[in-house]
């Protein structure tokens, strides 16, 4: 009995409920306001499309190799270039992690407090709320490693319930701004004026043009995760043309979703009245702009103040147990998942002999609780660095952009040596004509050098060297680590050659 494949719709569910988050809706709002749409179509336009059909050609030549991305780069551009390219991408879900591991707390508050009261939290009267935050995130880390190391799999489908909620949250959020816009006789909070609203940002921080076109990567950020989707190319029915389809399907569907959310997000608050204070952060905004919602709409139903304040609350509660679902279920897969896929994908003569050992549950124990030091060590000197909650989260959040966006760097560069490679199947074949590919992927690499060049620069214009220096230090340190790595790896191998 033949497997049965994914057709176009299947694909598109499948594209868009790994790629699409609604945290990166109300993070646009909070950073841009109404100006963030023309991003959000930009980047679907400019990156997710073209790059998205170079991973389905990746994916679809090396379906049968073990280590994802790094056998397509190690297959294009040599072992070395792809070692620390992966290297910088794992380095992303390990910023990924630090992020996670301190903005889990908002949502765990909003669920018993309906608000975020963390920054009220001092762990034995000792810690600041920032500290409190930071040692609970190392605690989280810890259990979480300790826990998946003895093959806890099963609590991996926690993600499941937690992918519904996070896809009923964009939902009941539409439907509820719509009632009150129509309540509101199509009344917006947040006024429009003209097209300087979709161009110019309220946030004083995104005033200037380079503060502007850093923007650019927490577009990209918003649409990162395709390269996962490569591999199932195999298992798409026609994919010559299905995938294409379903990926220009999907890119215009999430382009139309986020642009939307984004516009709705502005029928219930007003810019400075609800987002422009120091209580509110990237670590806080959707809860806050739930919670805003909650209120307005009772309040347009005509219910009193106090319930409207109840109503408000409980709608941030909703938002609280979605958001902690999804991330506790997709932390303990990403905890493992990625550092696994590395360490199979490479040469295990590089790394040491504790590194690559998998124990009795098939798990990579050793190398999770070196991660687990890794990521524990950097929330310990963010947390203890003395910033308030809104750099403190600003940091996490543009170390997460930067990192997360830097490996398109080498994916989308390699792509010209993919095509020149001889004598391998390709069974997906998009991009036929050379001069036009190449073109398509110095137009990619120019946009994402300057989304990252002017989201590491801006900090330092703005004498915010704190910012700048844990912007930077991701994909650098890492990229260096792991450029470090490979060297002693490549070194031992020889010498173990040499012995033998």
């Amino acid at each position: 009995m033949s497997k049965q494949k994914m057709k176009t719709g299947s694909l598109v569910l499948m594209i868009f409920s790994a790629i699409f988050g609604f945290a990166n809706v109300t993070v646009a709002y909070d950073q841009m306001g109404y100006a963030s749409i023309i991003w959000y179509a930009f980047a679907a336009i400019v990156f997710f499309l073209p790059s998205s059909l170079m991973f389905a050609e990746y994916g679809s030549a090396f379906s049968d190799a073990k280590g994802g991305i790094y056998s397509w780069l190690k297959n294009s551009i040599g072992e070395r270039l792809a070692f620390i390219g992966t290297f910088i991408w794992l380095s992303a879900w390990i910023i990924w992690m630090i992020s996670v591991s301190s903005k889990v707390w908002i949502p765990f508050s909003n669920i018993f407090f309906g608000s975020d009261k963390t920054n009220t939290w001092r762990l034995f009267n000792l810690f600041t709320p920032m500290q409190t935050v930071g040692i609970l995130g190392i605690v989280w880390v810890l259990v979480i490693t300790f826990c998946a190391t003895r093959g806890f799999e099963q609590i991996a489908k926690i993600a499941n319930v937690g992918g519904f909620f996070t896809l009923l949250l964009p939902i009941v959020f539409v439907v509820l701004s719509i009632i009150v816009l129509i309540l509101h006789h199509g009344q917006l909070a947040e006024p429009i004026h003209g097209m300087s609203s979709f161009i110019k940002s309220p946030n004083p921080l995104f005033a200037s043009p380079i503060a502007l076109l850093s923007f650019v990567v927490y577009a990209i950020f918003a649409y990162g995760g395709m390269e996962s989707m490569g591999g199932v190319v195999d298992e798409v029915d026609n994919p010559k043309k299905t995938f294409p389809k379903g990926i220009m399907i999907a890119g215009i569907l999430m382009a139309i979703i986020y642009s939307g959310t984004i516009f709705f997000a502005g029928v219930t608050a007003n810019w400075h009245t609800v987002l422009g204070n120091d209580k509110v952060n990237l670590g806080n905004i959707t809860y806050v702009l739930l919670n805003n919602l909650g209120f307005v709409f009772a309040q347009s139903l005509g219910l009193s103040h106090s319930v409207a304040i109840t109503v408000g609350n409980w709608l941030a509660r909703f938002a609280g147990l979605s958001m902690f679902l999804a991330y506790l279920g997709s932390f303990f897969v990403l905890i493992y998942s990625p550092i696994k896929s590395f360490i199979e994908g490479s040469d295990p003569q590089i790394w040491p002999k504790r590194v690559t050992k998998l124990n009795q549950h098939g798990m990579p124990a050793f190398a999770m609780w070196l991660q687990a030091a890794a990521v524990s060590l950097v929330i310990f000197a963010i947390s203890f660095s003395g910033s308030g909650a809104q750099q403190f989260y600003l940091i996490l959040t543009d170390m997460a952009n930067i990192s997360s966006t830097f490996p398109y760097l080498f994916l989308v560069g390699a792509f010209p040596f993919f095509k020149k490679i001889p004598d391998i199947e390709r069974p997906f074949v998009f991009y036929k004509n050379r001069i036009m590919t190449n073109v398509i992927v110095v137009i990619i690499l120019v946009i994402l050098v300057l989304g990252i060049g002017f989201t590491a620069v801006e900090p330092l214009l703005e004498h915010d060297y704190q910012t700048a220096f844990w912007t930077i230090f991701g994909p650098v340190a890492f990229g260096l680590i792991g450029w470090l790595m490979y060297e002693i790896g490549l070194r031992k191998k020889r010498r173990n050659q040499l012995q033998a």
